[in-house]
């Protein structure tokens, strides 16, 4: 296809990682975001979403030319949500041209005191910002940016900044979501990573691709081969990443791994020095968590855990949840690296919370998941179709990337992992172990749980956890 010319407010189609391709326009970014070095790319923000990132030039398409296209090959509430947002938007700025064009001091001064494409600005007292509009971050910020950037762009960021702290939340919101995809800078601190699993690679990956400074291990050592053609140096053992790091993230299995790599032979405690830094990503119970933030303290270390939510793609595409507990001071210093790896991070507060939290964040992803094969199952014995169940679920209010992807898995029999069934299981466990310490029933959970145990003992446990599907048709 000849490349095709694209400008400062095109609209656009652009497509991230796996996701479909999704309706934005090309925008001038926030001043202290820079372009990725290397990259021949454009700034978007997406319809629909509080969504933007870089996009290289060849993941992008001309918005008016390819919507037909777009719109029979992509379903589901929000991607309709999205192409009607950039109706709205086309129909507000129709016939605005002149308006566009009139002088500068005109312009900012019928922003600042009137009324731009529809919009009045500054909003009154007696109208707040509508949050609740899933297009009015982006669609404010698209009309106005390009007359008055610096002034509109901090006015709207301090109201909506304004709008978080109103509604009271303990969690903080602490990466810099303009920085997704984006260039940040990388903090001068060396960085080791522990494993080199599904989430681990893309982590480190990011890390680098960031300008980062990485040290990797991995058990088995083969796995690091990759990242040190990329640019990462290689660590014998975990004590030795430990002693020659500033901060040491580590990413594994479960309780036993997490345990076993701390106090193991040439584990991380006997790299911990006075100052050094370890934070551990896993997935694991309170309990675990804790004992081991106990051990690097008393070696006169820093502790933080930073479990994640997301799975192989979020991890690759530099878009998962953080959720940090622990040393406050050490989870800003790891602002760099969570901006890398994620596109959100939270602090919970005192080491366990974060544990605690994931488990019931996976918990939940868990069950939901069990539900959704039990349904399509439940479809099929009954003469209906799986595939218009999965378009009716698309149509309502259960709609998601998640839904939709893990449906997609069980009709065209593709359980390659993205998130493996046994550590779903794993938390499912941990979850119900969660509710048993404080005496709170957790009987959806612990009838997922079953199920997943059943497909664990029909080899599925290296599938994805959509493979539960198989434990109701065998």
């Amino acid at each position: 296809m000849a490349a095709v010319s694209l400008r400062l407010g095109d609209l656009v189609w652009g497509k991230l990682g796996r996701y479909p391709p999704w309706p934005g326009k090309i925008v001038n970014p926030p001043k202290d975001l820079k372009k990725p070095r290397g990259k021949k790319c454009f700034f978007v923000k997406f319809f629909g979403t509080e969504d933007h990132a870089w996009i290289k030039v060849e993941q992008l398409k001309p918005y008016h030319p390819h919507k037909e296209e777009m719109i029979k090959i992509n379903k589901g509430k929000r991607f309709q949500q999205a192409v009607d947002a950039v109706e709205e938007f086309l129909r507000k700025t129709k016939g605005k041209d002149q308006d566009l064009t009139i002088p500068e001091s005109s312009t900012v001064k019928r922003v600042m005191t009137g009324t731009v494409a529809g919009f009045k600005w500054p909003p009154s007292v007696s109208e707040p910002v509508k949050d609740s509009d899933p297009h009015f971050h982006h669609f404010l910020l698209s009309q106005t940016e390009k007359m008055v950037p610096a002034v509109c762009y901090q006015a709207i960021t301090k109201k909506l900044k304004v709008c978080e702290e109103e509604t009271g939340s303990t969690s903080i919101q602490a990466a810099d979501s303009t920085a997704v995809n984006g260039s940040i800078t990388p903090t001068d601190k060396k960085i080791g990573f522990l494993g080199l699993g599904l989430m681990g690679s893309g982590i480190v990956s990011n890390l680098l691709k960031m300008g980062h400074t990485v040290t990797v291990w991995n058990r088995t050592a083969e796995k690091c081969d990759l990242f040190i053609q990329e640019g990462a140096r290689l660590g014998r053992t975990p004590a030795e990443v430990v002693s020659t790091c500033d901060i040491t993230f580590a990413c594994v299995s479960d309780p036993k791994a997490a345990k076993d790599l701390v106090l193991g032979p040439s584990g991380v405690l006997q790299g911990i020095r006075p100052g050094k830094c370890y934070v551990d990503m896993s997935t694991v119970d309170a309990d675990t968590v804790t004992e081991l933030a106990q051990v690097i303290v008393s070696r006169g270390g820093r502790f933080l855990e930073a479990p994640v939510s997301g799975n192989q793609q979020l991890s690759n595409d530099g878009m998962l949840v953080i959720l940090a507990a622990g040393d406050r001071g050490l989870y800003e210093d790891c602002s760099s690296c969570f901006q890398a790896m994620g596109k959100t991070s939270f602090f919970l507060g005192e080491v366990g919370n974060a544990a605690k939290m994931m488990l019931i964040v996976n918990m939940v992803q868990g069950s939901f998941m069990a539900t959704i094969a039990e349904g399509l199952t439940l479809a099929q014995v009954t003469g209906q179709s799986q595939q218009t169940l999965l378009d009716i679920l698309n149509q309502g209010q259960l709609a998601s990337i998640f839904l939709d992807q893990k449906c997609q898995n069980i009709l065209q029999g593709n359980f390659k992992p993205d998130f493996y069934l046994k550590y779903i299981q794993k938390d499912l466990r941990l979850a119900i172990a969660l509710g048993d310490s404080v005496n709170h029933p957790t009987p959806m959970a612990a009838a997922a749980n079953e199920v997943y145990k059943r497909a664990k003992a029909l080899d599925q446990s290296d599938n994805d956890m959509s493979a539960v599907y198989r434990a109701y048709i065998h």
